[in-house]
């Protein structure tokens, strides 16, 4: 690549990634406002759902936040009734998230939100599937190389 081409923003895989964040965002918005949610409390959830009763820092490292992130973030789920943060009794340095039954519940009303992102994208599943493999994959290069730093 040419000298000149290399600082254009259509050139940069950064820009890429952040138009499509923002648009696949942009996608999930009206979904998730009917459940009173933002895009990063729907994704803190989803990890929830997945492995309830973790630590900030295990939830902050599977979310890929910072815990200057995640506190703000966690504090609105605890006012919304939906997560409790309690000290861990085996180590109290700890700080433990838990679903409430509400928080549980809610998952019932999440199940619809996929495939009513997925019928935005003009996708069919298995290339949805591709690209998430791909973007998954360069997540994980990425972070190899950072740790090899």
């Amino acid at each position: 690549m040419e000298r000149e081409q290399l600082l254009k923003l259509d050139n940069q895989l950064c820009f890429a990634v952040y138009a499509l964040s923002r648009e696949i965002t942009k996608i999930y918005r009206p979904h998730l406002e009917e459940l009173g949610l933002t895009y990063t409390q729907y994704v803190t959830l989803l990890a929830l759902w997945e492995e309830d009763d973790i630590t900030v820092k295990e939830l902050g490292a599977r979310l890929y936040l910072d815990s200057g992130t995640l506190t703000p973030l966690l504090k609105r789920l605890e006012q919304m009734g939906l997560i409790r943060r309690v000290r861990d009794v085996k180590d109290e340095r700890n700080v433990l998230i838990q679903l409430t039954e509400q928080g549980k519940a809610l998952k019932e009303r999440a199940y619809e939100i996929p495939e009513k992102v997925f019928c935005h994208l003009g996708l069919d599943p298995q290339e949805i599937s591709q690209w998430r493999k791909q973007l998954t994959q360069l997540t994980h290069t990425i972070q190899q190389f950072k740790s090899e730093e």
